[in-house]
């Protein structure tokens, strides 16, 4: 690819009206989404544009920030800029209470989480309230990034009991599967699924754009006994996830006559 006459001067002020970083980041968003830069390619250095085109630096930077803070780009600290994955499209059942890493172990892909924070707290009163607790009471909190096929899909917040689990260390890839050791994996969930705009953080940890849409959702965990042992709040990626759900007609199917809803 020559990416001498890509990045001339002469192409970048082509592109129709505005400053020349907007100009700039129309070139880079025509390669890519021309498929002429490949998903996981590796751009010219902002210097190498820079000399290519004739514009400044700072020009070039601000440019590829824009496309960084939209999701377009990645940066890699000491690798370079490359142009983002497109996530797989993931559809998961809402009739079944499973555990993230064994939703996508069942469709072959690959997982890992980035630990954002967990240890032993004074429950919040969210947590109080949610699952039954007091304030002597503890709870294990657990925030981490999930990854499927290296795309950043989801974060998650969960809280549990410290009397259910009482060393957070104990969860390595799986929550459920350390209950299950623990023989206090939930049997039963209510689940809230909400749409929201992305925090800023939350953002740039999920490598999506500012003001992209994301699922939110928020689940309550009981044990067969009855009693509430997990609180977890998570944020999925619009744009990557589907929430699928069988819907069956009741035990009283309309009379003849009745006009059906």
């Amino acid at each position: 690819m020559d990416f001498t006459t890509l990045f001339s001067e002469s192409n970048i002020r082509a592109r129709g009206a505005g400053p020349l970083y907007v100009r700039l980041r129309r070139v880079l968003d025509d390669l890519i989404s021309s498929r002429k830069l490949e998903q996981g390619q590796a751009l010219p250095t902002e210097r190498d544009i820079a000399e290519m085109s004739g514009l400044s630096r700072v020009t070039v930077r601000r440019a590829v920030d824009d496309l960084v803070r939209a999701g377009t780009l990645v940066r890699r600290h000491g690798s370079g800029t490359f142009v983002a994955p497109s996530p797989t499209r993931v559809q998961q059942s809402l009739s079944t209470l499973t555990s993230f890493s064994e939703d996508m172990a069942r469709r072959g892909l690959a997982t890992r989480s980035v630990w954002l924070g967990r240890g032993l707290f004074t429950p919040s009163p969210d947590e109080m309230m949610s699952l039954g607790l007091s304030v002597e009471d503890r709870v294990a909190r657990f925030e981490r990034l999930r990854f499927a096929a290296e795309v950043p899909l989801a974060i998650e917040r969960a809280a549990i009991a410290s009397d259910v689990l009482p060393d957070p260390a104990a969860v390595d890839q799986s929550l459920y599967e350390a209950l299950e050791r623990l023989n206090a994996r939930p049997s039963k969930a209510v689940q809230r699924i909400s749409a929201a705009l992305v925090e800023p953080a939350d953002a740039e940890l999920l490598q999506i754009g500012r003001c992209d849409a994301v699922l939110k959702i928020e689940r309550i965990s009981y044990l067969s006994s009855g009693r509430a042992i997990e609180l977890t709040r998570s944020i999925y990626r619009g744009d990557a996830y589907d929430f699928v759900a069988e819907l069956r007609l009741g035990d009283n199917p309309p009379k003849s006559g009745d006009t059906p809803i």
